[in-house]
């Protein structure tokens, strides 16, 4: 048996037993191997090795026979791996030596010179080892690589941009001529600041719950909000005598996005975090922001000293390199989003889960789901026939008479009831939306249930959707369609009731967080039942 242990990296380990102790007392109760197997390689970013690897010592890391009186030399089944090396135990006689076996401290001159391309090979794991520890956390989910290489095709134009911004602000104001006003210009940069400061506050506290439920959504809309906002800053060299309210515009747009940025980031970092090691996760993303924002800053400068020598191409370079940069930029936030894969529920995320396992009899992954939402923005929602909404009744809305009978049905045992409510000022069936809604002190089963059995009803109405149409379009109220109204009631419920278990603990076998659901302040409006 072989036995991995990870401690403080030393070249020697001294230890007591190994100078008291015979060397051929210890190894009668081990059976030393001459090579080592390959630990396996984990689905996350764990720094894996291949112990295959031929490196010079292996001569000297040969055991010798333990029926030997007095063995000079032999290797214990005991790795180390520490800081992106391996070493192996190895007994040379007088003391314990850690030898390298993946070759990262075997690398030297004499061997770069002896075998170029052996060298070259060792050099490359060195490098690789130390650019994946200094930029990556040692344990995250596997979405985590493609998420980085989106987020440095983000980082990159978005920092070019934002110089170019910058220079055409300063242009904008004067600075670098000799009729510049350095004390109003001063005034203007604290003022458009502070404006934008505020900004972002009011946005924070209106918004705060969007960024639990909605955080893909919103996001993407702030980016976009973000390079609008370099696009208005571009725009001040040319409108030179309205710098101040075009900056403040700009700052405001920029605030806002920078607000949604920190509040979700910690939600985007948790989702990588597969063994809770958040900090570091978020310590490696400040690393890549500052490496990747530097590169965009080389970019920006490199086109500056391309074209230092003419002024007006300078000028108009940012008109040139904007519209396209920023559709880099946006492609790559919209890609790096789809790679976040979130495990926790909202009424959205939950809706397409029950949907999959109504249509297909599965539960999908959190990978898939990231897949299926749509990162739209927040006004473009509820186009789907029949749409479900969790709030409260609403009296504009017209309440067909169906949905007044179920009303009147309620019961004490009722911690959520469901009725049909008009969305728009027709009369049919795709005119229409589902509304559940929660009592006070409903538990996070009920809110499954109670949308597993709106989904359940929704299915139902569109599979006999003619007549259901030809009904509400002609307001019929007879007792037949309230009868079969309550049947499909009764009906779904009593399947959401049965469903409810193995839901969840399917949900929960591929990583869903089912203890809560995250609603927005709208969602989280309850009724109480007030008996006559």
């Amino acid at each position: 048996m072989k036995l991995t242990i990870q401690t403080p990296s030393h070249s020697q380990l001294y230890p007591t037993w190994a100078l008291r102790y015979d060397p051929v007392e210890i190894t009668k109760h081990i059976k030393p191997k001459t090579s080592l197997k390959s630990l396996a390689l984990s689905s996350s970013l764990n720094t894996s090795f291949n112990f295959s690897h031929e490196y010079q010592e292996e001569e000297k890391l040969k055991p010798t026979n333990l029926n030997d009186k007095n063995p000079k030399n032999f290797n214990l089944p005991v790795v180390i791996r520490h800081s992106g090396t391996v070493s192996r135990c190895f007994w040379d006689g007088k003391e314990l030596k850690l030898v390298s076996v993946d070759g990262s401290n075997a690398f030297s001159l004499w061997d770069f010179s002896l075998d170029y391309e052996d060298g070259m090979r060792k050099l490359g794991r060195v490098c690789g080892a130390a650019v994946r520890n200094f930029f990556l956390p040692r344990e995250v989910g596997g979405n985590y690589l493609e998420y980085v290489k989106w987020k440095f095709l983000h980082r990159v134009f978005s920092s070019a941009l934002q110089v170019l911004a910058t220079q055409a602000m300063f242009r904008a104001i004067g600075i670098g001529y000799s009729r510049s006003l350095p004390s109003a210009a001063a005034l203007n940069w604290v003022l458009k600041d502070g404006l934008g400061r505020l900004s972002r506050c009011i946005y924070t506290a209106s918004l705060a719950s969007s960024f639990d439920t909605n955080l893909k959504r919103v996001r993407f809309a702030t980016s976009v909000l973000f390079s609008l906002s370099i696009g208005v800053e571009l725009l001040t060299p040319v409108f030179p005598k309205y710098f101040l309210l075009l900056a403040t515009i700009a700052n405001i747009a920029k605030q806002i996005s920078l607000a949604c940025y920190l509040a979700t980031g910690s939600a985007v970092h948790r989702s990588f975090a597969i063994a809770d090691n958040l900090g570091e996760v978020s310590a490696k993303a400040q690393i890549q922001t500052v490496c990747f924002d530097n590169v965009g800053l080389l970019l920006a400068a490199t086109f500056n000293i391309l074209f230092r020598n003419n002024q007006r191409l300078l000028a108009a370079l940012p008109f040139v390199v904007y519209p396209i940069f920023s559709a880099i930029d946006l492609f790559g936030i919209y890609q790096g989003l789809k790679h976040v894969h979130l495990q926790t529920l909202t009424k959205d995320r939950l809706e397409l889960i029950i949907n999959i396992w109504i249509q297909q009899g599965c539960i999908p992954s959190p990978a898939e789901v990231s897949k299926r939402e749509d990162i739209n923005f927040l006004w473009s929602k509820g186009r789907e026939l029949l749409p479900i909404r969790i709030g409260c009744l609403i009296p504009k809305r017209k309440i067909p008479k169906l949905s007044l009978m179920t009303l009147k049905s309620l019961k004490d045992d009722d911690f959520y009831f469901i009725c049909m409510e008009s969305s728009n000022s027709g009369s049919g069936i795709r005119d229409h939306g589902i509304l559940l809604c929660l009592r006070e002190g409903a538990r996070t089963s009920d809110v499954i249930t109670g949308l597993l059995q709106a989904c359940y009803i929704r299915n139902g109405l569109l599979l006999d959707k003619s007549s259901w149409d030809k009904a509400l379009e002609a307001c019929d109220d007879s007792g037949s369609l309230l009868r079969e109204w309550f049947t499909l009631m009764e009906e779904s419920k009593k399947s959401a009731t049965i469903d409810l278990g193995l839901f969840i603990d399917k949900m929960s076998g591929l990583g869903w967080v089912c203890r809560n659901i995250l609603l927005s302040s709208q969602e989280q409006a309850r009724y109480n039942f007030v008996a006559d």
